[in-house]
């Protein structure tokens, strides 16, 4: 069993749980997952690692209240116990292979979309550690929907993106990708995005406008988390890879983004129907 020491609601349905599972913190690696189970009844779900802290021995994951299994695993509190805690999973980041010499000459431009922004702290917060500081936009529809904002502000340069305006730059974060480069003259080596699949796709067409390599992180299309479902099947280059064990992260040029996001769609009517069962019982109690 893994005990939950931390719960702390980030924004409306959106939380972050810190547990106890010192196993994992001490291998975990930036841009890497775990799969949890709430208990021996419940699914595995996959969720990117959000932070590891290896002398406390504790891993932070981020959860945002839509499915059956997310909302069990929500309504848990500080004290209480998961069944299975499994990880770390997946590949690094690849920067984390990278000679310090030509780590430290590169610059990074980080793009976080919603839930995507917990997964990009620990990839900001492990290049600032070791002598870099990277640019972050972090994007939302409206203030109150921003997470990891005070966090990231202290290890990178942060940039805020709202849709209505409601805070820093009024507009998408395609938007302030050019502000950047074109207004204010910045030069990236790299850019890397983490959010909902259509923010994704559309940063990769922008940043290809300007010979900008880029990095994605597919880890909404996992499933099962180990390859044996086939769920994650994503079109790269031409060719055929499962998130899961050959990613999560992928070049973003070459990511097949339509086809991914038909993938993605395939579980919505099982999805809803577990959805609805769990509120039946809730509602029972």
């Amino acid at each position: 069993m893994f005990k939950i020491v931390e719960k702390s609601l980030l924004a409306e349905n959106i939380y972050k749980l810190r547990i106890e599972a010192p196993r994992v913190a001490q291998s975990a690696l930036p841009g890497q997952f775990v799969i949890v189970r709430v208990d021996e009844q419940g699914e595995r779900v996959p969720l990117t690692i959000a932070d590891y802290d290896k002398a406390e021995g504790t891993v932070t994951i981020v959860i945002q209240t839509i499915g059956a299994s997310t909302k069990k695993l929500c309504a848990l509190n500080e004290g209480d116990s998961i069944a299975d805690f499994a990880g770390p999973l997946g590949n690094p980041s690849e920067f984390v292979h990278l000679p310090e010499e030509e780590l430290r000459s590169r610059r990074y431009l980080f793009v976080a979309g919603g839930v995507g922004t917990a997964p990009v702290y620990p990839q900001v917060k492990w290049l600032y550690e070791h002598g870099v500081k990277a640019d972050v936009i972090i994007g939302a529809k409206t203030a109150s929907m921003l997470i990891y904002t005070e966090e990231m502000a202290k290890v990178a340069n942060l940039y805020v993106a709202t849709d209505d305006g409601s805070y820093g730059f009024h507009g998408l974060v395609t938007a302030k990708i050019k502000d950047l480069i074109e207004n204010e003259g910045k030069h990236y080596d790299e850019c890397v995005a983490i959010g909902p699949m259509i923010m994704m796709k559309f940063v990769t067409l922008t940043t290809r406008e300007y010979s900008l390599p880029t990095t994605v992180s597919l880890n909404a299309l996992m499933v099962d988390g180990t390859g044996m479902c086939g769920a994650c099947r994503v079109s790269v280059g031409g060719k055929t890879y499962f998130t899961c064990v050959d990613g999560p992260e992928f070049d973003g040029h070459q990511v097949d983004f339509d086809e991914a996001m038909r993938r993605q769609s395939m579980y919505r009517s099982q999805e809803a129907q577990a959805n609805e069962k769990h509120n039946h019982k809730c509602n029972c109690f």
